[in-house]
């Protein structure tokens, strides 16, 4: 039976929107409150969440740390590891790498690169660091990229990556060390996500790796007052998008066409209503095979504080239970 975890996003998405000593006080916060798992986005040009995690990894004693996601395409393989081996020295057996190539417009506009075969990427970029992080040395001349490196000592660190289509989390369940998904419906979570990872484990000849699904979650009585916050909140623009459109359609809702967040695909992708449904929630999203929920705690109401509050207490207690 798989471990049953809640892990937060720590300021959530954008977190460029937060400084660093903010961010770092947050994690220390969860920490404190029992949250056992505390996980950074890095955002274009944002703050890079590698970097905070090592100002965390010497902050926390007990607190899983992980990236959800470092962008591929700006960075080298060889050189993110070289990042990440500080903070698997710093916080033994605490950090895991999510890393995943994003999307075109965080990738040209920013960067001036160009984003093209994203899944081959991705699975040359993984081999890479496993390679290299877990066995020590990488000798590897493939299409996309080159590497001929080696450390001192292997480190323990799971390579995760993003999974949003059924071919990026049978990608996973072939070569990543877990997937991480954001705002599938369950059904969708269910019946493509976690059978995809199924089929590339078979594939590969290995146990089907860990699934962290990402849901946006807000403990609050007025269900009109959440779906306001959720049509305001910046981080949730992801019906605009074009491959958010496309999963949502999949999953069954062919309104997702018109780049708007529906009652039904909030209702499908989102944790939301008084303490007992919430945690009536969790349980249902972990009955399906999810090894970990990754939750973005957004507020909702006049008073914004007091929301965010009674969310982050009801994570902290639902966590204690899982612990006994």
């Amino acid at each position: 039976m798989r471990e049953k975890r809640i892990g937060g996003m720590v300021g959530g998405p954008p977190a460029s929107t937060y400084n660093a000593s903010y961010l770092l006080g947050e994690i220390e916060r969860m920490e404190d409150m029992g949250i056992p798992a505390a996980w950074l986005v890095t955002s274009e040009a944002g703050l890079d969440a590698i970097t905070l995690f090592a100002g965390a990894a010497v902050r926390t004693e007990r607190t899983l740390l992980g990236t959800c996601i470092v962008p591929t395409f700006p960075r080298h393989p060889v050189v993110m590891a070289q990042q990440v081996q500080v903070i698997g020295q710093l916080a033994p057996g605490r950090f895991r790498l999510g890393i995943g190539p994003a999307n075109r417009d965080s990738t040209e506009r920013p960067f001036g690169l160009k984003f093209h075969a994203p899944l081959g990427h991705l699975s040359e970029y993984i081999h890479i660091l496993k390679s290299l992080l877990q066995g020590g040395s990488v000798d590897f001349d493939g299409r996309y990229y080159s590497a001929h490196a080696r450390i001192e000592s292997p480190v323990d660190i799971p390579v995760m990556a993003s999974a949003l289509q059924a071919g990026s989390f049978e990608l996973c369940g072939a070569e990543a060390d877990g997937a991480i998904g954001w705002v599938c419906p369950t059904s969708y979570v269910r019946d493509v996500a976690l059978p995809a990872m199924e089929r590339g484990a078979e594939r590969a000849n290995r146990p089907v790796p860990p699934l962290v699904q990402g849901m946006p979650i807000c403990v609050h009585d007025d269900l009109e007052e959440v779906r306001t916050a959720v049509r305001e909140e910046r981080g949730f623009a992801h019906p605009r998008r074009p491959y958010y459109q496309r999963m949502f359609m999949a999953a069954g809702y062919p309104e997702a066409s018109n780049g708007k967040w529906s009652d039904g695909m909030m209702d499908a992708s989102m944790i939301f209503g008084n303490e007992s449904q919430v945690a009536e929630k969790l349980e249902e999203v972990f009955s399906i095979g999810v090894s970990e929920i990754l939750l973005h705690v957004f507020s909702a109401g006049s008073d914004r504080e007091a929301s965010m509050e009674r969310t982050l207490r009801l994570l902290a207690d639902v966590s204690r239970r899982f612990e006994d």
